[in-house]
């Protein structure tokens, strides 16, 4: 059994490791240190906390973590690689390797979009790496659109019915 619930301050350490497993290297991916720190992702957890930003946690039957997905606002001024527009929430996610393909991704991901719904969003986007086929087959499965190219990355949209 999983739970997920919203993450705490204190856990925001697991969150930046979530977050670096989230960058999508394949070969050579820099420290941890360095690559969520260079000037074009540190936006994604610099100041954590602020309005616009959600995190939830999810913790396998020893209480341990395993897993969050997150969103952040940005601005046309200040736009990260899934911007679509100010009103519309950039989503982040990853699992520890060892419980992978076991479905808590798809799990983090219902309890966001239902969060952004109840929040009364509109859409949430995100950007994905197009050979991170798994990861964009559950996004489409979920509701998930394709909205155009940021450099190499798919951002998709998913918009709430009304």
């Amino acid at each position: 059994m999983v739970i997920i619930r919203n993450i705490e301050k204190s856990e925001f350490d697991f969150l930046t490791d979530m977050f670096y497993e989230s960058i999508h290297i394949l070969e050579n991916k820099q420290n941890k240190e360095e690559l969520i720190n260079t000037p074009h992702l540190k936006k994604y957890h610099e100041g954590w906390g602020r309005d616009g930003d959600a995190a939830l946690i999810a913790l396998n039957t020893n209480n341990e973590a395993v897993g969050a997905v997150w969103y952040r606002l940005f601005d046309e001024l200040n736009q990260g690689y899934g911007y679509v527009d100010s009103q519309t929430p950039e989503l982040g996610i990853a699992v520890a390797e060892e419980v992978r393909g076991t479905g808590i991704g798809t799990l983090l991901m219902k309890k966001i979009i239902h969060q952004v719904i109840c929040e009364g969003y509109k859409s949430i986007s995100l950007s994905v790496d197009p050979e991170n086929s798994n990861a964009v087959h559950i996004y489409k499965k979920l509701g998930f659109l394709d909205y155009g190219m940021s450099g190499t990355s798919i951002t998709m949209v998913y918009r709430v019915k009304e």
